[in-house]
């Protein structure tokens, strides 16, 4: 058998980071041999650059405060074919998009997103759920797609995201990707990925307040008047 066809393919692996010091040993060990890991540090003050450097990943900062701004600045940094997504807080595996990575490769599908299903105690309070819901019931009206869940693990090919001309730069980011996606005729497809508990408090979704306020952000990019960005691999890559 060829190496090829017994080993997943390569990807660049995006993970946003803001004071993840205490979760970044755990993420990095888990990411897909080959991989290059970019963590884009987003003002943390916890050292948290440093202890990814030395852990051997790629180090990107992006001085713009933004779950968005972080995402794209890694996007811009890529450069494999493949390009994942995934939280730095360890409350997602990265060595899960290993497998998915492999379905974008082989043509399934062309956005995968990983469905996240609470594992432990914590791992997903109430007003995140309740949020994630009211996004998912927008999306459906809004795409049409049936999706349950929005999160952060995903994986795509980086020209074609590039061509999506994303915009937001907030806690936006990863519907925006989702609704250009689908404007654009994109296949867009989901799988159960286990959900543990973060290591400290969320930036975005750690309170009611804050939860309403990320859904608040999303409802203006599901206001989007539908674009026409290029299909999957149209397009040229900046």
């Amino acid at each position: 058998m060829t190496e090829s066809a017994c080993a997943p393919p390569r990807a660049d692996l995006v993970l946003p980071c803001l004071d993840e010091a205490e979760a970044l040993p755990w993420v990095l060990a888990r990411v897909p041999a080959g991989w290059r890991a970019i963590v884009v540090d987003n003002g943390s003050t916890d050292g948290s650059p440093d202890i990814a450097r030395a852990l051997g990943a790629t180090v990107v900062h992006e001085p713009r405060r933004g779950f968005g701004s972080a995402c794209h600045a890694g996007l811009l940094a890529a450069r494999a074919d493949l390009v994942c997504f995934c939280d730095c807080d360890g409350s997602l595996d990265p060595g899960l998009l290993a497998p998915m990575a492999a379905r974008i490769a082989a043509g399934e599908t062309d956005l995968l997103l990983g469905r996240r299903r609470p594992s432990g105690l914590g791992a997903w309070p109430v007003h995140a759920r309740a949020g994630n819901l009211a996004l998912a019931r927008m999306v459906r009206r809004r795409t049409g797609l049936r999706l349950h869940d929005l999160g952060p693990m995903r994986v795509a090919r980086r020209e074609a995201l590039l061509d999506l001309a994303l915009t937001d730069r907030r806690s936006g980011y990863p519907l925006q990707m989702v609704v250009r996606a689908a404007d654009a005729g994109w296949r867009v497809s989901e799988t159960d990925v286990p959900y543990l508990p973060r290591s400290g408090k969320s930036k975005v979704t750690g309170t009611w307040r804050g939860t309403w306020h990320a859904v608040r952000d999303m409802r203006r990019v599901l206001g989007e008047a539908p674009g026409a960005p290029c299909a999957p691999g149209e397009g040229v890559a900046a």
